[in-house]
């Protein structure tokens, strides 16, 4: 095929959603047992604020401040939920969360939270554990909330002695809203107090002094019984305000002289019982921001009767709550921030190429549309400095052994390392083959032992006694409640109800499930299982596909998430009962394990181009088979990581009309993302190919015809490119020409090519050296790309689902292969029948057809006009969510030729290089 392409995604484009992943409701709060508490508190908030503090003079001045508390905090939640409401406006669903984990039955603060989070209009989680929970029970929940999205800040609201730098250091700097974990000490410290959160207490104590018209300059500042951050975090603020601080515990020889000499006196701890009340000048001002303030307890309040000047009793706390609000306003807006995503740092990679270029150039059956993939992703991000991505797929073993070779990429366009690619990679492959062929297992067995039991002896199989208990599974409750029995004891069920359960009665003529492999052998197209003497005269025909046609790989590159992908594989449809009914995974009990299977290969393989780029590599191949994209996934987590000014260049399969078409009419509906613009690959030898040239056969040298400039042959061969062109245009896309050069093309084919893409509508048309030097070949591309998509798409879908499904065949058929109709075979028009009957007609169609022309006929080159499309088989992917229509004499299973890749691959034994993996 002439054409090949990958599509381009830019930027998240669901209106009116934040950046990242969407916060749901906090969980509620949870108490664990041995007397936590978190009650209700004694609602004194209330209270509290309308009864504003005075804060007395420095010595000397012997006058009091005007009341400043109540006015502070309302400044400070005012201005915080000011800010907050300006967040919102870009970003509605956004509310940030404040995660207490509180260890103890005193509820004071609880109260006091709660009431200004409301008031500032954030959410508050509060995690309750026992007042002995241990070190270890604390880090756990703090590692818990670390990890919880939808939280932004975390406090802990735990006994003094709890406060070990293990747990303080257990927080997530960017969550520790009270500032007390090393590395936002250290920042204060090191004056980058904006690049940090300060200790709301320390804030709270400069604030209240400041407000009521204490010059800090040079005052001498005594902190008694302050530990750790607290001290710290007070010292760096009274230091960077001129003042004279010393710090002292209540046990400290000479405490009496010290407190005579201070101006102000911070309260780090409660005061001991000992120390004289007589010890504090009169008219010295005094601060309590004790660390029992987390727990409720205010403290040593009776102090004030002494002084002119009056204690801060509970302003310091009141207004830390407030400071801490304030912060984490600061922690939403930082998180949304870095959800915008700034130009990457990303130190890439130096190429230094050869001439000649030390790889082979590529293969006569493909086009370069993985190397033009890679290549634009180096010139995007190498050389243009914008953020990109390459979502590719991974390729199938039965391939790289047989007639095409890997598929990484090629010359200095490649993903590395290109062996691990080719080769296993982290088994995704292996996981859906062992997945496939369990199911299919479970299938067989199943009607043999339906054939050979009783309903009695079967239903005791299936629900057996264990150390004298019976009970369902949970797949099997929920099977009897599809049947609409609603009972849970299993001596309960009524005969009729016993069978109704046990059997499936899967007609076995219906059976569409088959045995997978990651090999082309084409000698397992059809077989007869069950031929052994145990499994009782239970013989069928059946047949293997290539591993990558499992619809089980097709969920995995169509699914969201886990949860998603167990739904997908539950409702998979393997056959039909002899009613007429779909018999789905979950009817066999065989979801959860199949999920299991499937638990790590859920996650895209992160790689790099050779010029150090990201390539996400996830789901697989065969768009001529199965809908060959690159999975949703991947596309989603690359388009959050590039930004919203970034790229996404995400793989389809083979041409406009097989790959983009599935990637436009199944992915784009399955995953709600719309596509910025098509690059379309192409080629001079693949278009004098549709011109008329000689065949091309893998192995054999090309004719001249492929290695001589012949004008004519090209432009008759561009016909095939309009059409490609014409395809993409019926989905509002613009499309921009890649032109993989190379080198024994002219400059005369390769100005015939782009003038003629040009003239049948394509937005650009840019030849390409990537192979032979890197992005840096691919430069103009990449601006052709940036251009093109800053544009704006006017994408829409080919055809309404709502059709029958015989309909959206022929809609495929006629607008984009330009059959003149199609052709049901009886059996094609048995499956839709059934497919209908069943509810499964509202599905889109995904074409099982060859890739080396526009029609069915492998050998008809150019733009086949006036034929008529035959469809041999239709198959149901319900789990994966489309109709799969085989055209002609399609095969699901490849076959080695002549001469297969796997004689040139080898590995040396002394350094266990791979060689000849191309």
């Amino acid at each position: 095929m002439s054409a090949r392409l990958p599509l381009l995604l830019r930027g998240l484009r669901r209106p009116g959603r934040p950046p990242g992943p969407p916060l749901r409701p906090p969980a509620p709060a949870r108490a664990s047992g041995g007397g936590g508490g978190c009650g209700g508190g004694e609602g004194l908030l209330g209270q509290r604020r309308l009864r504003d503090a005075q804060v007395g003079s420095s010595r000397g001045q012997g006058s009091r401040a005007p009341p400043v508390r109540g006015s502070i905090v309302r400044e400070v939640i005012q201005n915080s939920k000011e800010v907050l409401s300006l967040l919102q406006e870009k970003n509605p669903t956004f509310k940030p969360v404040l995660a207490i984990i509180q260890a103890g039955d005193d509820n004071l603060m609880q109260e006091i939270n709660q009431n200004l989070a409301e008031e500032a209009g954030l959410n508050i989680t509060h995690i309750c554990l026992p007042p002995d929970s241990s070190e270890d029970e604390i880090i756990d929940e703090i590692l818990k909330i670390n990890e919880d999205t939808r939280v932004h800040g975390l406090a802990l609201q735990i006994s003094e002695s709890s406060f070990s730098n293990k747990v303080l250091n257990a927080l997530k700097p960017e969550k520790d809203v009270d500032g007390v974990t090393d590395i936002n000490l250290g920042r204060l410290v090191r004056g980058d107090a904006h690049e940090c959160y300060v200790s709301p207490v320390a804030r709270a104590v400069i604030e209240l002094l400041e407000k009521s018209g204490v010059n800090l300059d040079g005052k001498k500042i005594l902190i008694i019984g302050a530990h750790g951050s607290l001290e710290a975090a007070l010292q760096c603020l009274f230091q960077r305000r001129g003042s004279m601080t010393m710090t002292s515990q209540w046990k400290t020889p000479h405490l009496q002289s010290k407190l005579l000499e201070s101006d102000i006196v911070v309260l780090g701890s409660p005061k001991p019982e000992e120390i004289p009340l007589s010890w504090i000048q009169p008219g010295t001002t005094v601060l309590n921001c004790s660390h029992d303030f987390l727990s409720g307890k205010l403290g040593c309040g009776s102090l004030g009767v002494h002084f002119n000047g009056l204690i801060a009793e509970d302003d310091v706390s009141l207004l830390a709550a407030a400071l801490r609000i304030q912060n984490m306003v600061s922690s939403g807006r930082r998180w949304l921030r870095e959800q915008q995503h700034a130009r990457w740092r990303l130190h890439c990679l130096k190429l230094q190429p050869l001439s000649p270029v030390p790889r082979i150039t590529p293969t006569p059956l493909g086009e370069g549309k993985s190397t033009v993939t890679v290549g634009l992703v180096q010139a995007l991000t190498a050389h243009l400095n914008i953020n990109s991505f390459a979502c590719l797929r991974q390729p199938s073993q039965g391939p790289t052994f047989g007639v095409k070779g890997g598929a990484a990429g090629g010359g200095y366009a490649q993903v590395i390392p290109m062996e691990e690619f080719n080769l296993h990679l982290t088994g995704d492959i292996h996981a859906i083959t062992a997945a496939n062929n369990l199911l299919a297992a479970a299938i067989d067995t199943r009607i043999l032992h339906e054939n050979t039991q009783t309903d009695k002896a079967l239903y005791n199989r299936l629900v057996p006694s264990v150390n004298g208990v019976r009970e369902f599974s949970s797949i099997q409750l929920a099977r009897l409640k599809k049947l609409g029995i609603n009972k849970t004891d299993p001596s309960a069920l009524t005969e009729e109800e016993v069978s109704k359960f046990a059997r499936l009665n899967i007609d076995p003529s219906t059976i569409t499930w088959q045995r997978v492999l990651d090999t082309n052998d084409r000698f397992l197209r059809k077989m007869t299982i069950g031929q052994a003497p145990t499994e009782k005269g239970y013989s069928r025909q059946a047949q293997f596909d290539i591993a990558v046609a499992s619809e089980i790989m097709a969920v995995l590159a169509l699914t969201d998430s886990l949860a998603d992908m167990k739904e997908r594989l539950g409702r998979m449809v393997v056959a039909s009962d002899k009613d007429g009914q779909p018999v789905t995974a979950e009817d066999l009990g065989v979801t959860g394990a199949l999920t299991v299977l499937m638990k790590d290969a859920i996650k895209p393989n992160l790689m790099q181009t050779l010029e150090g780029t990201p390539v996400f590599v996830h789901a697989g191949p065969f768009a001529n088979i199965a809908h060959g994209n690159s999975s949703v996934l991947a596309d989603k987590i690359a388009l959050k990581l590039v930004g919203e000014e970034g790229f996404v260049v995400t793989e389809a399969g083979f041409g406009a009309d097989i790959g983009m078409e599935k990637f436009f009419n199944i992915k784009c509906r399955a995953s709600g993302l719309v596509p910025n613009a098509v690059v379309l690959v192409a080629t001079v030898r693949a278009l004098k190919m549709h011109g008329g040239g000689p065949s091309v056969t893998a192995g054999v040298p090309l004719k001249r015809e492929y290695t001589e400039e012949n004008i004519q042959l090209v432009a008759d061969g561009c016909c095939n490119l309009q059409k490609q062109i014409q395809i993409a245009q019926l989905f509002g896309v613009p499309v921009i020409v890649a032109l993989n050069v190379f080198k024994t093309d002219t400059r005369a084919e390769i100005d015939l090519v782009c003038e003629l893409a040009k003239r049948a509508g394509a937005f650009d048309a840019v030849p390409c050296y990537h192979w032979s030097i890197g992005g840096k070949g691919t430069v103009e591309l990449a601006r052709a790309v940036r251009e093109a998509a800053s544009k704006g798409s006017r994408f829409r879908f080919l055809y309404d689902v709502q059709l029958p499904i015989v309909e959206k065949i022929r809609t495929i058929a006629q607008a984009v292969y330009g059959a003149k109709d199609i052709e049901l075979s009886p059996e094609a028009q048995s499956k839709i029948d059934r497919y209908t009957q069943q509810g499964f007609g509202n599905l889109p169609i995904c074409m099982a057809k060859t890739h080396l022309s526009l029609s069915h006929q492998p050998d008809k080159k150019g733009v086949p006009r006036d034929f008529i499309l035959p469809i041999s088989d239709v198959r149901a992917s319900i789990g994966a969510g489309f109709i799969y229509p085989l055209v002609g004499t399609m095969s699901t299973m490849p076959g080695l030729p002549t001469r297969p890749c796997f004689y040139d691959i080898d590995l040396d034994t002394e350094t266990e290089q791979v060689k000849g993996l191309f």
